[in-house]
């Protein structure tokens, strides 16, 4: 086995650096760059309700999908190759997007950014676990804090671009970023090739690996966390402002800053909660914040919504605080790269699965019953399937020590 340079390793965690940051920002920066624009797209062709909501359901979808994917991709071309790829996807969408010359156009383009988005998703948390073993908090901070960023900007200053310089200008810019990101990876790509050929030693990537994390409990806990964190924030941008108007009887724009208000909880958060997981151990307390907020926001809106709508949007953008929790707990449950991609893929997958059954739904029982009622009540349900999950997580096992306590060995 070959022994790596000192200097070389130092490069390539420079570049890992700048290329996990290009991409999580264009992992997140596609996801909410385009909503506000509707109305400014509309003056050019039309947009129909059914389109409009195809584009709703696709990144939940895609998610899901190609999350599944995202392992035997990664087996069949390796982890840097799949991550530039995955970019170029979304670099690629973005500029199709940006050319549509109708709604499904954007749909196309659409749907191309979530199928790269779904397999970068999974491939982050592995890409930390490979270049930075030691440093899984810090790094995790750093990336799910870009997400954090380009989730709340996109939407501040989409319309004063498109004001300035036009819709397709205020989609395509985003595009530069990932362009920008496949530099990094192209480098990393080559020298991971060429390492692979020199080391006769590397291990093959298992193929099984991905099907015993569905018989495993730390497994089905980060699934079930990784759901309840994307439920709530996905029924809360679909449906929040149109509950706090229905029920706190707010304006609509004062229901539109509450809603950044819920998406800005989440920069904290990514700040605080990785370095708390991997430093300290700290897991069944945040779990406990994290789903007692939950219940309390949404028991709030349910009970006595105008008494301090605020509040209740603050505690309720406390929930998904399990999302960087999750992606923590990701690299540091597992021993093998393999077991983190599939680790990544599974929880992610299986989460974004049924979360995207989750908007359509509340849509449709508030619908059918005419009130708010039914669907509160289930994201209170929803926070505190957080907890039991959390006793699980907290554990400290690793996924090959659960399987070789359970079937032998790894």
């Amino acid at each position: 086995m070959t022994t790596p340079d000192p200097l070389a390793v130092r490069r390539g965690r420079i570049l890992a650096v700048v290329g996990i940051v290009l991409l999580a920002f264009s992992l997140r920066s596609a996801v909410a760059s385009l909503s506000p624009l509707f109305d400014a797209i509309g003056e050019d062709f039309a947009l129909p309700a059914a389109v409009l909501g195809l584009i709703g359901t696709v990144p939940p979808l895609c998610f899901a999908v190609f999350g599944l994917l995202a392992a035997g991709f990664e087996r069949r071309f390796g982890l840097e190759r799949t991550t530039l790829v995955a970019l170029g996807a979304v670099g690629l969408g973005l500029v199709a997007r940006a050319a549509a010359l109708d709604a499904y156009g954007l749909l196309f383009g659409s749907a191309l950014i979530f199928a790269g988005v779904g397999v970068g998703n999974v491939l982050v948390p592995a890409l930390v676990k490979k270049y930075f073993a030691e440093r899984i908090g810090l790094l995790t901070t750093v990336y799910t804090t870009t997400m954090a960023v380009s989730t709340f900007l996109p939407p501040l200053i989409a319309v004063p671009i498109a004001d300035a310089a036009g819709w397709r200008t205020s989609l395509g810019v985003w595009a530069v970023f990932a362009v920008a990101g496949l530099i990094p990876w192209i480098v990393l790509a080559v020298r991971s090739r060429r390492a692979a050929a020199a080391d006769v030693d590397l291990e093959a990537p298992s193929t099984r690996v991905f099907g015993r994390m569905w018989r495993l409990p730390t497994a089905w806990a980060l699934a079930i966390t990784f759901f309840a964190s994307s439920a709530v924030a996905y029924t809360s941008f679909a449906w929040l402002p149109k509950i706090l108007v229905d029920t706190a009887g707010v304006t609509t724009q004062v229901a539109g800053v509450l809603l950044s208000l819920f998406a800005l909880i989440g920069l904290p958060a990514s700040l605080v909660v990785p370095a708390l997981v991997a430093r300290r151990g700290v897991v069944l307390p945040l779990f406990i914040v994290a789903s007692a907020s939950g219940v309390v926001g949404a028991g709030g809106l349910l009970v006595a919504p105008a008494s301090a709508p605020w509040l209740w949007v603050a505690l309720l953008g406390t929930l998904p605080l399990l999302f960087p929790l999750v992606l923590t707990s990701v690299g540091l449950r597992t021993r093998t790269h393999d077991a983190t991609v599939a680790l990544s893929a599974f929880a992610q997958s299986v989460g974004y699965g049924v979360t995207m059954f989750m908007p359509i739904g509340v849509g449709v029982l508030h619908d059918a019953t005419d009130s708010w009622t039914a669907p509160l009540v289930i994201l209170v349900g929803i926070s505190l399937l957080a907890l039991p999950a959390g006793v699980v997580i907290a554990r400290r096992k690793t996924v090959e020590q659960e399987w070789e306590q359970r079937h032998g060995s790894w």
